[in-house]
């Protein structure tokens, strides 16, 4: 397998996945819309999408993103990159249909790995089968999370218990009307160093001294699964609830996160794709001062750049996604943050313009632009905001000369 022809087995997922997209999962957009007016819940949990969990399961398209073969299919990241794509073209349905949504794959993925035998049975089980959600609790208002040392949150041991007092925002989908479990990072020992403070815990969502206080709107939109504010007061965690052991919380973050920004940046490519493919359809549809949009210079420019952004960002994504396979997640570190801080740059900047070709009517319901624009717009934030990981970037750069240089 290459970065250019990828294995049999991937092709024959693309296919099918494609034809569920085409078949099942655009006509279900309205429907979608329709069910999600009717309920006036920003968070209702409609029926179409319990319909496509079954269609996408009766296909064998679900948990497509796991790679250990107990677990889902055990494809690579390399061959789950187009999967990812494809399914970011609908993102509000498709993944979600797929059991493939954030943050319950990277969750999965924890439990996978860190989680004892009975976190398996009781939150593994259930999330790989889509009966649950959950949610991951690291961002905390108080202080600034793009640096994780900062974060406060009081995990003291007591007894064979843990307890937690602090306060969290935007767990996405804490929200979700299936959410029942929490990953939650806090410091358990503040006089250790500084990498080694942080743990990971597991917290039922319905544990007393844990409190929902608000839905945060993302410039302007509930998400249906939500951005959650949470406050534990004096919550109670056994001690077996600790993942991995205590101090390993950036240990299991670094393994969490190094996948989850990879889809992220996999699904932007199939919004900038699908806002590409609207971008065309509009332009050959209307006319201006008598001749096509589709006909205008600066059109034709717009067109073309994002076909040569889109073929850039995905070809430095498959990199990424090689060398998560073949030498790690430590060594593809550069390629994992240059494609974060490229992918939705990348995607925002033609979604804009197909908003703009739109004229009113992008900046609506009517399309799917204006909530691609919104959420892309987010991702420049969520798992690191881009100044961290061109930091990242600049730091190893600059490291090839510094070691190089000449002793004094």
């Amino acid at each position: 397998m290459d970065l250019f022809t990828g294995s049999e087995r991937a092709q024959r997922y693309i296919e099918d996945l494609t034809a569920f997209m085409q078949e099942r999962v655009y006509p279900a957009e309205a429907v979608y819309q329709e069910q999600m007016r009717a309920a006036g819940d920003p968070h209702h949990h409609p029926q179409i999408l319990e319909d496509l969990k079954s269609q996408a399961r009766e296909r064998g398209l679900w948990n497509l993103f796991h790679p250990h073969p107990e677990w889902g299919p055990g494809l690579t990241n390399l061959e789950y990159a187009p999967l990812a794509e494809i399914m970011g073209r609908s993102p509000a349905l498709a993944p979600e249909a797929c059991n493939c949504a954030a943050p319950d794959t990277g969750n999965m993925e924890v439990f996978t790995l860190f989680g004892t035998e009975e976190h398996k049975q009781r939150w593994l089980e259930p999330l790989l089968a889509g009966t649950i959600r959950s949610a991951f609790a690291m961002t905390e208002p108080g202080v600034a999370s793009s640096d994780a040392t900062n974060i406060e949150m009081s995990m003291r041991r007591d007894g064979d218990d843990y307890v937690l007092d602090g306060r969290k925002w935007f767990a996405s989908n804490a929200l979700h009307a299936n959410c029942k479990v929490l990953i939650v990072m806090g410091k358990t020992d503040p006089e250790a160093p500084p990498h080694r403070q942080q743990s990971m815990l597991v917290v039922p969502i319905d544990a007393p001294g844990v409190q929902v206080v608000r839905n945060l709107p993302v410039f302007g939109y509930s998400d249906r699964e939500g951005h959650a504010e949470i406050v534990f007061d004096n919550v109670r965690v056994p001690s077996s609830d600790v993942l991995a052991g205590p101090g390993e919380g950036f240990a299991i973050s670094q393994a969490r996160l190094g996948p989850g920004r990879i889809h992220h940046c996999m699904r932007a490519i199939g919004m900038a794709e699908r806002a590409l493919e609207l971008m065309c359809r509009r332009a050959e549809s209307r006319t201006t001062f008598g001749a096509k949009l589709s006909e205008r210079a600066n059109i034709q420019d717009w067109i073309a750049e994002a076909r040569i952004e889109i073929e850039q960002t995905r070809l430095l994504t498959l990199k990424a996604a090689w060398m998560m396979d073949t030498v790690g997640n430590k060594q593809a570190r550069v390629e994992i943050a240059a494609i974060k801080v490229a992918a939705p740059n990348m995607a925002l900047k033609i979604v804009d313009r197909a908003i703009q070709l739109h004229g009113a009517g992008g900046v609506t319901e009517d399309f799917p632009l204006a909530s691609f624009w919104a959420h892309l717009r987010t991702l420049r934030l969520a798992d690191g905001p881009d100044e961290v990981h061109k930091r990242s970037i600049a730091r190893a750069e600059l490291g090839k000369y510094r070691q190089r240089s000449p002793k004094a």
